[in-house]
């Protein structure tokens, strides 16, 4: 008759198949036994000893040393910790709308990752912009990476215009803004952290006076990279 047989082996087909998963799991059960008494036997020690380095280099990542944040009139301190490796003219239009100078600081993967306000005064301006996650190596990542650019009306001069632009890059996949828009901060507060390797651009007024060079390495909260007469 049509279609004789095809209902046994469908019944032949799934018992089949529970058969094959009864040998996975058992085969499973077995392997798995097996393995975990090579690791409790042989690799115990070892795993315990790779725990231990990776908390020690998150905890080692993580530092978070209180700045030494000079007190002189005028000054614009580094908002990251850092090589100096880029100083010109430049052009942002979002916040400090038009020609300004721009300072570039490179955060290496054994750098400290929080970053400190370079003025007191008011957040006026505050942009997160998604991107790419491109090396932060290149000084001109910005354009392509994802960044968070923080504007600040400062108390001294009395509203001046400093930016500062938190870039992500490869290994850095996440900015942790601690301040938002209309917030007061203080000179060398904490406001943020790039975990991992990133790069921080500040933006200054054309007559700020650098006082820093391509090639300085730079301390967040501490080291004074402008000045205004």
């Amino acid at each position: 008759m049509k279609h004789s047989g095809k209902a046994l082996l469908a019944a032949l087909r799934l018992i089949g198949l529970a058969a094959a998963a009864v040998l996975a799991v058992l085969a499973g059960a077995w392997l798995a036994k097996y393995v975990s008494v090579f690791i409790l036997t042989h690799l115990i020690w070892e795993l315990v000893g790779l725990w231990v380095v990776f908390a020690g280099f998150t905890f080692y990542f993580f530092r978070d040393p209180k700045p030494l944040v000079p007190t002189g009139p005028k000054l614009v301190i580094a908002p990251g910790h850092g090589k100096v490796d880029f100083i010109g003219a430049t052009t942002e239009p979002e916040y400090m709308g038009g020609e300004c100078q721009r300072l570039s600081i490179f955060l290496s993967i054994i750098d400290v990752h929080v970053q400190n306000a370079p003025v007191t005064g008011r957040i006026a301006y505050f942009k997160h912009a998604p991107g790419q996650y491109l090396s932060a190596v290149k000084s001109d990542c910005a354009q392509f990476n994802e960044n968070v650019l923080i504007g600040f009306q400062a108390a001294e001069p009395f509203g001046e215009k400093i930016g500062v632009r938190l870039i992500a890059g490869l290994i850095a996949r996440r900015i942790v803004p601690w301040i938002g828009e209309n917030d007061t901060v203080q000179r060398g507060e904490r406001i943020s952290l790039i975990q991992f390797g990133s790069r921080v651009d500040v933006y200054l007024p054309k007559r700020a006076q650098i006082k820093v060079n391509v090639g300085d390495r730079v301390i967040g909260g501490e080291t004074v990279i402008a000045a205004f007469d």
